[in-house]
């Protein structure tokens, strides 16, 4: 099989070209050889290449930078996104779109469903809404992914910057009433090839297992890094509510994604916390500073 994965330079498109499955070939350009938002750039890679599969990894992420650029954010998120899938569609490809619990507001008090209705809070959840609307339009066998809180060892995410707060810093506050999953890359890219073997369809959700607040996630992330040196030291960790941490966009307070149907696939994910564990031994491996 041959897959094009755009947005290779991101956290989600390493982790898909160093977890393909083997004897895979794959084109992974960055946004210097493959400007997602050229409808004839894509059109003549697709032609080039011949892909089997088509994973769309790019995104515009910046959330609260979103609010100001909206017609940005809608450029990569929704009518790239379009363009990739239509062109997929147009050369007998699959397609793989990975999309985000920010499309949903975050007022249910359950896990949401795969069907449940959609309702952005901000810029950045209306055009990837947006995005998942125009895919499903323009490629009747796409599979839509949706996920969340995604980091890795490569990047910038939560994780790398508690690591550099926690310091250069005598005390960190984090919001303690937005509740989540963390996913990591790694994962969720193994979760998108076992998909992908499975020929899936239609719109699934995938995170790692269990629950947190952002508080939660910055405790475990400080216990697991003292654990493996990756800090020398222990800072207070300050529970704050959102109204203390004012952003340009809103956020979901309960986003906690329902992945019944994803994990009858692939199987259920582990818990957020180990997967957490693999990312800062990789971290501390890459940083030199041991592990185990």
């Amino acid at each position: 099989m041959k897959a094009l994965i755009t947005g290779s330079g991101g956290q989600l498109g390493q982790a898909l070209v160093m977890t393909a499955p083997q004897g895979d070939r794959l084109y992974a350009p960055d946004r210097n050889a493959l400007d997602i938002r050229d409808r004839a750039a894509i059109a003549a890679v697709i032609a080039r290449e011949t892909p089997d599969l088509v994973v769309n990894a790019a995104a515009y992420t910046a959330v609260d930078k979103a609010e100001g650029e909206e017609a940005e954010a809608i450029a990569v998120n929704a009518t790239a996104a379009h363009d990739l899938a239509a062109a997929a569609a147009a050369a007998g490809a699959r397609f793989i779109h990975v999309s985000t619990d920010f499309v949903f507001d975050g007022t249910s008090p359950l896990p949401y469903a795969p069907d449940a209705p959609t309702a952005p809070l901000g810029a950045y959840g209306r055009s990837k809404q947006m995005g998942e609307e125009a895919v499903l339009r323009a490629h009747s066998g796409a599979l839509i992914l949706r996920t969340a809180w995604v980091y890795a060892a490569h990047g910038a995410n939560f994780v790398k910057t508690m690591l550099r707060l926690m310091r250069e810093r005598d005390e960190v506050r984090v919001v303690a009433d937005q509740i989540g999953t963390p996913t990591h890359a790694a994962s969720l890219a193994r979760a998108i090839w076992a998909l992908d073997a499975a020929r899936a369809r239609g719109i699934h959700h995938w995170t790692d297992a269990g629950v947190a607040s952002w508080y939660d996630f910055a405790v475990a992330i400080q216990e697991e890094a003292l654990a493996i040196g990756l800090l020398g030291r222990k800072v207070p960790i300050v529970p704050i509510r959102t109204a203390d941490y004012p952003t340009p966009a809103r956020r979901p307070a309960m986003s906690i994604l329902d992945k019944t149907s994803c994990w009858g696939i692939t199987g259920p994910s582990a818990h957020w916390r180990v997967e957490l564990r693999i990312m800062l031994a990789d971290l501390a491996q890459k940083e030199g500073k041991g592990g185990n």
